[in-house]
């Protein structure tokens, strides 16, 4: 009781006072009895936190900095004080809390990416494990530096609309491409669409240096691309497993427009390709690249040759891409209804002619 009476006295005394170093000096020991001490009650633990953030206000920046660095590796929970010294506006402060304390909370994680500068954000993007929330914002605020080291840390988890927006700013990146690429839990509908993005700059960047060999290029870039997209498939496991339930509904005769539909509307890309791609009779590389580079119009007329309604083509434009506006599908709804039957037939024609044509190249 003494001895907490009198570290009360000498608090009030060091805030009271106007020496700086003094209130730095109380600051510091009470991080060492904070961090030094057996086991706390939640009560002392609250205390001892509303101790230092009251502190915190009354440093300066380098006291600031050296308990930022003491309490980083810390295991005990400071709650406001782990939280105030992530938030800083001065780099230096922030750094270590951002980069490495493992008990700032996914909240403060992402106030911080969402709200403070681009150093703050590429120390967030180095941390040990970076939650999905939190990597949605560092691709979406956060500039090619940060991007990069958010893409290349293994530790960063993505979702389905953080690999989406990676892949985008990809594009016309190759070092960010490569960086994404290398990545082990990249969907695979994602890693398509980053081969059909480069397979798109390469194709434009030979094109200008030689348009005379520009059909050529073109017909060689699509050639290699489609071969690495078949590679892709046979070993991604993801693919092998769709392609194990797509084969069983067709054996047992199950394999239709409403399997398909649920395929879709479940988002699972794999299985609505391999399904699609049986019941129009295409390839599947064909149905992949109408899914992966936002072709519209090819997926109504495989939509429309295969007889489907509208509903399932809904659900696989809807599949294509999570951009779709109320007014784009009403304008493809329309392009729907006037797209004739034996029109669509066609053209789904000359895709298998054209598919078996390059096979034999």
């Amino acid at each position: 009781m003494n001895t907490s009476l009198s570290l009360s006295v000498e608090l009030e005394d060091a805030i009271a006072s106007s020496d700086v170093r003094r209130r730095a000096t109380m600051l510091r020991r009470m991080a060492d009895l904070f961090a030094g001490s057996g086991d706390l009650t939640p009560q002392q633990t609250s205390l001892f936190d509303g101790v230092m953030t009251r502190l915190l206000a009354e440093v300066e920046s380098s006291a600031r900095v050296q308990l930022s660095e003491y309490l980083a590796e810390c295991p005990r929970e400071a709650r406001r004080t782990i939280r105030s010294l992530a938030l800083d506006d001065l780099i230096e402060v922030a750094r270590p809390m951002l980069t490495r304390s493992e008990q700032l909370e996914q909240r403060s994680l992402e106030e911080a990416a969402a709200t403070k500068s681009q150093a703050h954000l590429l120390a967030l993007s180095s941390r040990k494990t970076i939650p999905e929330p939190v990597t949605e914002i560092l691709v979406d605020r956060g500039d090619r530096d940060v991007a990069l080291c958010v893409a290349a840390n293994p530790g960063a988890r993505f979702s389905a609309f953080g690999f989406a927006s990676l892949v985008l700013r990809s594009s016309g990146d190759e070092e960010l491409a490569v960086a994404v690429w290398i990545r082990s839990d990249v969907p695979r509908r994602h890693l398509l669409k980053l081969f059909s993005d480069a397979s798109l700059i390469v194709k434009d960047r030979l094109c200008k240096e030689d348009p005379a060999k520009g059909k050529v290029i073109e017909k060689v870039v699509t050639q290699a691309v489609d071969r690495l997209q078949a590679r892709t498939r046979q070993l991604a496991p993801e693919f092998v497993s769709a392609s194990m339930r797509v084969s069983l509904l067709e054996e047992a005769g199950r394999l239709d427009e409403d399997a398909l539909c649920r395929f879709a509307g479940s988002k699972q890309f794999s299985e609505t390709v391999l399904a699609l791609s049986s019941i129009c009779d295409v390839p599947a590389g064909v149905v992949e690249r109408a899914l992966v580079e936002d072709k519209s119009e090819q997926i109504l007329v495989l939509a429309k040759a295969a007889g489907l309604n509208w509903d399932t083509t809904k659900a696989l434009l809807v599949l294509k891409t999570s951009r779709e506006t109320r007014d784009d599908l009403e304008g493809l709804f329309e392009t729907f209804l006037r797209l004739k039957p034996q029109t669509a037939r066609k053209a789904v024609r000359f895709y298998q002619l054209r598919e078996r044509a390059l096979a034999k190249n």
